[in-house]
């Protein structure tokens, strides 16, 4: 089965129509409750069997103007089939499944559309274990939504019959039953700035002057809090949401104000993180750009040096620099290469006991203490490694050479298979085989939005520009933009 709805990281789409419109989101969660029960009852017949496991389910948000209205339809959707939910308030999607296992809930629900405008919104869905849903998982709901959808269209039909027979035909029989509960889990920022503390033991960070950028997101409130309490010497921007002002030209995207308040303040750090805080970018000492490949080259190599580095390997995907591969490779350290998407990391990580690993954009995942990319914990990390080997980032950096890179994102119409657009094709084996193994170019789309992805690597940066062109012509000729 292909997936419809669930992209790389769970539903999303424009807040208040298809699929984050209100009906849909009643669909989703009488799916997801069906799935649960699926698994923990056994397909038993609900309405006759008494002490069935009560499923739970925790949510948060992060701060778009729709949360609310989506939040308010989970609740009432959940509760009306005698399940029970947490709220869990505006926190970071890694709090969230830190508090999914912590508090024992069957299933953890982020309202969120990552990195995207205000005006989309989404869920990602996390396991009773903290974990995002695998491919199979989420095939499984889709089934289970296209069977809701079904039975509404049966539903809808007799009530139109109804209707039609002028109300003489017997009144339509719905059996009631309980109703979950709501609760409101008012510890869950204390809980989560503790535990992310905790993570590198309470080191005090009083030698270091950081910048947080919150992008207006789910980190506006608990990241001050965290690097405060920590005792750096702290400038937080972007920490006033709206509703309307997440992710707008402000953090992991759009580093331009932080670079200016990083070398106006002469600090030792700048810290971006996207709406929901499951990734981080940085920023230097020197104004320079700190992204995910760096991030993960230095900290697999601090791993690695404190036999900490489980079966000395890095797990990364299909887009991390080339130059990431040979440095580790220069460390004897291994490299596995996974599909985009932060989960696809993690499984990989799971299924061969590995502890490290990440994206170039940012998601990194300390396995030891998160189950999924944790901006807030990242940042922790390399904040540790900065003060115990007392060096600039701009120092540290230098480990990883990276190869010129070029990458262009562009709306597209439909998304058509790149394997079967002919020139496109043959364009592409004509370039690999040019490049004949030093260098390479990817053609992908985005699994949460209209958007192919053209990304060249070659030691001569305008042969990536010229190859990027050329891909970007046939696009638009091919598929439209």
């Amino acid at each position: 089965m292909t997936k419809k709805l669930f992209g790389t990281d769970g539903i999303r789409g424009i807040a208040n129509t298809f699929p984050i419109d209100i009906e849909t989101i009643s669909t989703i969660s009488k799916a997801i409750i069906n799935y649960l029960n699926n698994i923990y009852n056994n397909n038993l017949n609900l309405k006759k069997i008494k002490n069935l496991k009560k499923i739970k389910i925790a949510i948060a948000k992060d701060t778009r103007f729709s949360k609310k209205i989506i939040e308010n339809q989970l609740i009432s959707s959940i509760n009306s089939l005698n399940c029970d939910v947490i709220k869990l308030g505006i926190i970071p999607t890694p709090a969230l499944a830190f508090l999914t296992k912590k508090l024992n809930c069957d299933m953890g629900i982020m309202i969120s559309a990552s990195h995207n405008p205000y005006q989309d919104n989404g869920i990602k869905l996390f396991d009773s274990n903290g974990l995002k849903l695998s491919d199979t998982q989420e095939e499984k709901i889709e089934e289970e939504i296209l069977k809701e959808l079904n039975k509404q269209k049966n539903e809808i039909n007799e009530k139109i019959n109804y209707i039609k027979n002028d109300n003489k035909k017997q009144i339509l029989k719905k059996e009631i039953t309980e109703i979950g509960k709501t609760f409101y889990y008012k510890s869950a920022k204390k809980d989560y700035i503790e535990f992310a503390k905790k993570t590198i033991n309470n080191l005090s960070l009083d030698k270091l002057k950081i910048a947080i950028d919150c992008a207006n997101g789910a980190s506006y409130f608990v990241a001050p809090i965290i690097f405060k309490s920590l005792n750096s010497d702290l400038i937080t921007i972007n920490n006033t949401p709206d509703g309307k002002n997440i992710n707008k030209n402000c953090g992991s995207q759009h580093l331009e104000n932080l670079k200016k308040i990083v070398l106006e303040n002469n600090c030792d750090i700048g810290i971006a993180f996207d709406g929901d805080a499951d990734r981080v970018i940085f920023i230097d000492e020197k104004g320079s750009e700190i992204d995910g490949d760096s991030i993960m080259a230095i900290c697999a190599i601090y791993l690695k040096e404190n036999n900490i580095l489980k079966n000395n390997c890095l797990v990364s995907t299909i887009m991390s620099n080339l130059g990431l591969k040979k440095t580790l490779k220069k460390y004897n350290i291994n490299f596995i290469e996974t599909n985009v998407g932060d989960k696809y990391v993690v499984e990989e990580m799971i299924k061969n006991n590995y502890n490290f690993g990440g994206e170039q954009s940012g998601h990194i995942i300390f396995f030891d203490y998160s189950t999924t990319g944790d901006g807030i914990i990242s940042a922790l990390q390399l904040l540790k490694i900065i003060i115990e080997k007392n060096e600039k980032l701009s120092e540290i950096s230098k480990i990883l050479e990276k190869y010129p890179q070029s990458l262009l994102n562009l709306e597209v119409k439909e998304k058509k298979e790149i394997d079967k657009i002919p020139l496109l094709k043959e364009t592409l084996e004509k370039i690999n085989k040019e490049i004949n193994g030093d260098g390479r170019i990817v053609v992908r789309y985005s699994g949460t939005q209209n958007i192919i992805r053209i990304m060249s690597e070659n030691p001569k940066k305008e042969k990536n520009d010229f190859y990027t062109s050329e891909i970007e012509k046939i696009i638009k000729r091919e598929i439209g933009i």
